[in-house]
């Protein structure tokens, strides 16, 4: 029999603000599909996490940059839970080498797009058409899609343009979706992460560090993938049923741009 949960899927839901969404919906009473390109043992922890709450997660290994496994990851959702209520795409790189913007190569440009612009629209694409159909035949109640952007997508830094291009894609991306899903009754957002602890950001921690405690965000700390996990669960219940298009700040105050 079909799950009668809730199901979100999040991509990149291994690791990082990812795992912090994974956490966070399930604590709401969703069932979680983690997937994950690589990392299996992160995924598995993630899995093990989730259920020690009490809740309810599947992985699956898919790289979202290809059309078969984009197939796949939707695929697996359906054959397990019976349904798929809140996409959450959250998956994206780093440019590999931080290169000034008149160094930057087509080989990073590309795959920089490839991963955080192309494969969720194309992904988004691929639920959106299935959530209408699931909609109609009133197998679910409501249906959410929620990107996760960054600041990078308006704050300009020309030693990885590649990854400013792709979130402020992602940014439109979102409206369009927006504008043209709300007549089938879909809600689209946008989630702005701004100094997140995880992984990517380790490199440059003594740098934000000291930024920080100068003042560089009103709120004085670095944020946690689970301040992230909390706004999404947040959309994903359905708490703005008037809302779509609509774009949240996760960033300690960033978006302000005081002096």
């Amino acid at each position: 029999m079909p799950e009668k949960k809730r199901v979100a899927l999040v991509t990149g839901g291994s690791r990082g603000i990812g795992r912090g969404i994974c956490l966070a919906l399930a604590q709401d009473g969703f069932a979680v599909v983690v997937n994950y390109n690589s990392n299996s043992d992160a995924a598995l922890h993630t899995k093990h996490m989730i259920e020690q709450m009490g809740g309810t997660a599947e992985i699956c290994q898919a790289d979202i940059t290809t059309v078969e496994h984009r197939e796949l990851l939707v695929d697996h959702c359906m054959e397990t839970f019976g349904r798929l209520d809140v996409l959450v795409n959250n998956a994206g790189i780093a440019p590999p080498e931080r290169r000034d913007l008149l160094e930057m190569t087509e080989a990073s440009y590309d795959l920089v797009m490839a991963t955080n612009l192309r494969a969720p629209f194309f992904l988004t694409q691929r639920v959106a058409r299935l959530m209408i159909e699931q909609k109609k035949n009133r197998s679910i109640p409501a249906a959410s899609i929620i990107n996760v952007s960054s600041v990078s997508a308006y704050a300009a830094s020309i030693n990885r343009g590649e990854y400013c291009i792709s979130k402020a894609g992602l940014s439109m991306m979102t409206t369009l979706l927006a504008i043209r899903l709300a007549e089938d009754g879909i809600s689209v957002y946008e989630i702005r992460p701004g100094i997140i602890a995880t992984d990517m950001t380790a490199g440059v921690k003594e740098k934000y560090d000291r930024l920080i405690r100068e003042g560089f965000t009103p709120i004085r700390r670095w944020g946690q993938p689970a301040d992230v996990g909390k706004a999404v669960a947040m959309l994903a219940r359905g708490d703005l049923p008037f809302s779509t298009g609509e774009v949240i700040n996760v960033d300690g105050g960033y978006a302000l741009r005081y002096f």
